[in-house]
């Protein structure tokens, strides 16, 4: 069996094993699924592609070669709102589960560019929640520290690439999903542009809203994910053409110096947690503000815009994609989803468009912020709560887990978060970069360069196993702590 620790499961990484002919394919899908059996009780999946079931794709990028196929053997999860053929659809939900014909637009272009499907993972049920909490197959915890929560909803996609079960993995984002889960499990997430990754093949949260997310090791990877994934489709309608090029080289040089915006101080909420404070505030100013000219900016209009998502009648979009099962089998929904979801019956036409009147008005007012900017740069999540402390209080503390993802696909802007620190209980600490719709690779450059200097290991990092669980040993090893 593999020695999964001396692999590095990086894309760059696993071909240049291949190509070495350290490995194949096979053997590293067996030692993975030989890995997650060991892992315990940590109910990151769902549904597991069996090794019979897996033999169609092995076989698949043996009769293509690695040559020509740019995701040759890579392994990657599927959030469990997301089809792949032949296995269960759940949304965390059993009353809901039903089996696909055929695998997601975004899935089945994954799999032509040589990528192995491992299993489709644990989500807060209908993808609804930011905490990872959420589901009848458990709390799916944190990778660095089991105490404290994973993120939602996608979060058995963060934890699976975060404890070195799978290269990459898929989920999806409507109000932060494939960001909070990225920054607490210490991994790069890429929410792209709304439409450039078809949704058709995917449960739908809110269906004008919602993107297919990318958890990765790197930035290098999260783009190269992006360029096999990114296609226009038909079958989608909300689908869009992307306006860049694909291709491994981003669009600006990376040494190039930025104007970056941070929200005022006045705008900055971190929820009594002055660590999660300190943490972002040496970011700014002993990594950020070295490379590129760092400016205040006024967050009022993009928190404006946040409180509509939940306040506003877009629940409404969450209650249709559940339906007829709300309302035939309300039981079948966990309480708190069933409470979330079932306020979506209420609204009237009338709100919905005052709402889109208010959030028109708001995203003028954002996008002239964006204007005097190249980024905005954000904490992912304002602080890292415990899972008793969510049980205990489980709506009031998911709408502060979004605080500063919430307005991003109302006002449809492309964000990119990163790790750059650690809380001291272990666990990831994040950024969020964003900017227009289209701007995806420009943040991709940015991030690449931040990622640089930081040079954090991703996931569960080999440096925080070195340093027996203590992340401040390795900040002062690498000399960035003040």
């Amino acid at each position: 069996m593999l020695n999964l620790d001396h692999i590095d499961l990086t894309i760059s990484g696993l071909q240049a094993h291949y190509r070495n002919g350290d490995f194949t394919p096979a053997q590293l899908v067996a030692a993975l699924n030989a890995k997650a059996d060991s892992l315990g009780d940590n109910p990151i999946w769902i549904t597991r592609v069996s090794e019979a079931e897996i033999a169609q794709y092995l076989a698949y990028i043996d009769s293509q070669g690695q040559a020509d196929l740019p995701l040759y053997g890579v392994p990657f999860a599927i959030k469990d709102n997301i089809d792949l053929a032949a296995i269960p659809t759940t949304a965390a939900c059993k009353a809901f589960e039903f089996t696909p014909d055929d695998s997601a637009t975004v899935v089945a272009h994954l799999i032509a560019a040589g990528a192995i499907p491992m299993g489709k993972t644990n989500m807060d049920q209908f993808a609804t929640g930011l905490v990872g909490v959420r589901s009848p197959w458990g709390a799916c915890r944190n990778a660095l520290n089991s105490d404290i929560i994973s993120g939602g909803s996608s979060s058995g996609s963060a934890v699976a690439v975060a404890l070195g079960l799978a290269s990459f993995s898929l989920g999806t984002d409507t109000a932060g999903s494939g960001r909070v889960p990225a920054s607490l499990n210490n991994l790069v997430g890429l929410k792209p542009s709304r439409g450039l990754l078809s949704c058709h093949g995917v449960v739908p949260a809110c269906k004008s809203l919602d993107c297919v997310s990318i958890f990765a090791l790197n930035v290098d990877d999260a783009n190269q994910v992006l360029d096999v994934a990114t296609a226009h489709d038909r079958n989608d309608p909300f689908s869009r053409k992307a306006h860049f090029a694909n291709g491994p080289r981003y669009y600006r040089a990376e040494s190039q110096r930025r104007k970056i915006g941070v929200p005022d101080k006045a705008s900055l909420e971190f929820f009594g947690s002055s660590e999660a404070e300190s943490l972002f505030n040496h970011f700014v100013a002993n990594t950020l503000s070295i490379d590129h000219d760092v400016v205040g900016v006024d967050f009022t209009p993009f928190l404006q815009a946040a409180k509509l998502l939940y306040e506003g009648p877009w629940v409404a979009e969450r209650y249709l994609a559940t339906l007829p099962l709300i309302d035939a089998n309300p039981e079948a929904l966990l309480p708190v989803i069933n409470t979330i979801i079932g306020g979506g019956k209420h609204p009237r036409a009338a709100d919905a468009f005052a709402a889109q009147y208010r959030l028109q008005a708001l995203k003028a007012a954002a996008d002239a912020v964006l204007a005097d900017v190249d980024a905005v740069i954000t904490p992912t999540n304002p602080r890292a709560y415990t899972i008793a402390e969510v049980e205990a209080d489980p709506i009031a503390l998911n709408s502060q887990m979004g605080y500063y993802t919430n307005f991003m696909n109302l006002l449809d802007y492309a964000a990119l978060a990163i790790p750059v620190d650690f809380f001291a209980n272990g666990v990831g600490f994040g950024v969020t970069l964003f900017h227009h719709a289209q701007r995806d690779k420009d943040l991709l450059s940015i991030a690449a360069q931040l990622q640089n200097r930081l040079a954090i290991p991703p996931g569960v990092a080999t440096a925080r196993l070195r340093c027996r669980g203590k992340p401040h040993l390795y900040r002062l090893q690498l000399g960035w702590i003040s």
